[in-house]
């Protein structure tokens, strides 16, 4: 019995060969040899591609594409507002920037300002001490003058009394008498020019 039945399963085994391969003969009478090119097959083969692509059609319409479409816009939401922050910040530091130039330009202005009052008040010190300076010469000047007058004075007086006792020693050395009014007053004539 069952040799019987291992028989009759490879007779029916042989059978749904013989069957499939009547079903698809191909124009010279032989086997095709892929059976998805069998026109008798083809109704339902597009049949399931047709169920196929439905099937994935909705899934990625309900599932896939939502998602997608989620990402996509939380995206350019975050890069919307990354650029609006962008501009913020670049508003701040052209802001930032002209506070700082303008603080630079009242510095330079107050710098300036504070130099121009140092250099008056500089000068006037200046002009002050030169004043007193001058003053200060002029005082000794004059001091000096009268010394240096003083001076002249007492050397021309000196130089008279040198003169006129040389002129008293040459005459007694020379032989001669001569008396000190007259010594004198030919030396004060000869001092005059």
């Amino acid at each position: 019995m069952a040799t019987e039945t291992a028989a009759a399963h490879g007779a029916e085994a042989a059978g749904h060969a013989a069957e499939s391969a009547s079903a698809c003969v191909g124009p010279s009478g032989g086997a095709v040899g892929l059976p998805q090119l069998c026109g008798e097959w083809m109704p339902n083969q597009i049949f399931w591609l047709v169920v196929t692509l439905i099937v994935l059609f909705l899934i990625l319409s309900r599932v896939a594409l939502p998602r997608i479409a989620t990402v996509l816009a939380a995206r350019k939401g975050a890069i919307t507002s990354d650029l609006a922050a962008a501009e913020d910040l670049k508003a701040k530091a052209v802001a930032a920037e002209d506070a700082y130039n303008k603080a630079l330009a009242d510095a330079r202005t107050e710098a300036q300002a504070i130099v121009a009052q140092n250099k008056a008040e500089m000068q006037a010190e200046l002009d002050a001490a030169m004043k007193e300076a001058d003053a200060e010469i002029a005082a000794k000047t004059a001091e000096s003058e009268k010394a240096i007058g003083e001076i002249r004075a007492g050397a021309m007086d000196s130089v008279k009394v040198v003169a006129t006792d040389t002129a008293e020693a040459l005459v007694s050395a020379l032989g001669g008498s001569a008396d000190a009014a007259t010594v004198k007053a030919a030396v004060d004539s000869r001092v005059k020019g």
